[in-house]
């Protein structure tokens, strides 16, 4: 008589593995070295496996859909309500985020600011912004891993092959297969997860372990309580009022990307592991290939908030009060410097001195939060991504009542 083996969910292999990489970090405190010179190198390995598929899945999986849409006006229209979503929901979050620093303000420590030295990244104009959103070679986007210049690739390629019509009949359908042949590929590597979330956050635990209780423990804490306080009202509310669909049936099913993108850091990482999540929930797959790549490039939630919270703590330890114009310049710089920003591992960095800038704050307090940096990213990533979900499934459900409209 056979016995059926227990098999568990990805969800809870994911999270056995997250629980299993805090113990054993917490165990390597005093020798980081052996989980960053001997763990993190496999992390490092399943990481470069997603990054290495990302670009070929988004490409293809964008042309499999706008193909399936067959109307350039309606890919337009999805974009412009992608677009209008991820700004409020962005202007949201750095409000959050002030709002919750500003009344946490007291509890913060104030760090010496002398000898503090931080070099800010040369800061690139808006039509520089604009320049860069299209290519100028085939190859530069995928080479670059510039996400924002494949996606505007594949909508080319897309709209030129429903402007010839029935002729492209075979281009469409190997563009189908290839497509299928790049997402079985995600499917074998994301298998491999469990191993992956051990190995990349296990080195991080073992070397900030002192970090987390130490003096910038209270604004680590302010930072998660916004993140957490976003995810649970504002996406709890969208999700349920323009998609239908309950908080707890949501969040359920966005677990192994939450768990994935908080031990990754990673938005373009998660990206494959975020699409699979929200087709289960129900999204047609030509809205998830084409709003989830555009977010994990330009929708920012929780890197918002990480702006508005360190932008408060930094102008404290100068000794700085931030005024109401202030914070509104935070608010719209903040929002605005999420077009174009990078979903990989410490681009927050850049948008904070940016936003520093904006409203005269030293841009050396940078240093000040640097260290730790990658705890805040864990969290504003794990935000970043649910938000592209949940932006997924509100504009899956308004085109599906268009559709039933129509009918």
């Amino acid at each position: 008589m056979k016995t059926k083996k227990l098999q568990l969910s990805l969800t809870t292999q994911i999270f056995l593995a997250l629980v299993l990489a805090i113990l054993v970090g917490v165990s390597l405190t005093k020798t980081p070295e052996i989980a960053t010179d001997y763990i993190a190198p496999f992390g490092k390995i399943f990481l470069n496996l997603i990054k290495w598929i990302v670009c070929p899945l988004v490409f293809f999986s964008i042309m499999s859909g706008v193909i399936s849409l067959q109307d350039i006006k309606k890919i337009g229209s999805i974009g412009g309500k992608t677009l209008f979503y991820y700004l409020c929901t962005t202007a949201f979050a750095v409000a959050i985020g002030l709002f919750f620093a500003n009344s946490f303000k007291g509890i913060f420590p104030l760090l010496t600011t002398s000898n503090l030295s931080y070099e800010a990244a040369n800061s690139v104009s808006f039509m520089e912004n604009i320049v860069n959103i299209f290519p100028k070679n085939f190859v530069a986007p995928f080479s670059d891993a510039n996400m924002l210049q494949v996606i505007v690739s594949s909508l080319f390629i897309g709209f030129a092959i429903i402007g010839v019509g029935n002729s492209a009949k075979r281009v469409v359908d190997a563009i189908n297969l290839v497509n299928d042949i790049f997402v079985m590929g995600m499917e074998m590597i994301l298998k491999l997860s469990p191993i992956g979330v051990f190995c990349l956050l296990c080195p991080v635990v073992a070397k900030n372990g002192s970090a987390i209780i130490g003096s910038l423990a209270m604004v680590l804490f302010v930072a998660y309580l916004c993140y957490v306080v976003h995810a649970v009202f504002v996406y709890s509310i969208s999700v349920k009022a323009f998609a239908g669909i309950s908080p707890f049936a949501f969040f359920k099913g966005m677990m192994p990307a939450i768990l994935f993108a908080f031990s990754s850091a990673s938005s373009v990482g998660t990206l494959p592991l975020n699409m699979e999540c929200t087709e289960k929930l129900g999204a047609k797959k030509e809205i998830s290939s084409f709003i989830l790549p555009l977010g994990a490039t330009i929708n920012m939630d929780g890197t918002a908030i990480y702006q508005g919270v360190c932008s408060v703590f930094i102008a404290a330890c100068f000794g700085i009060d931030l005024t109401l114009p202030q914070m509104i310049t935070i608010v719209l710089t903040a929002t605005l410097a999420s077009i174009g920003t990078a979903g990989v591992p410490g681009a927050g960095m850049v948008m904070l001195a940016m936003v520093l800038q904006s409203v005269g704050l030293p841009v050396e307090g940078i240093a000040i939060v640097a260290g730790v940096d990658r705890l805040f990213d864990m969290g504003r990533t794990t935000v970043n991504i649910t938000g592209d979900a949940a932006c997924c499934m509100v504009i899956n459900a308004m085109e599906v009542r268009k559709e039933m409209r129509k009918v």
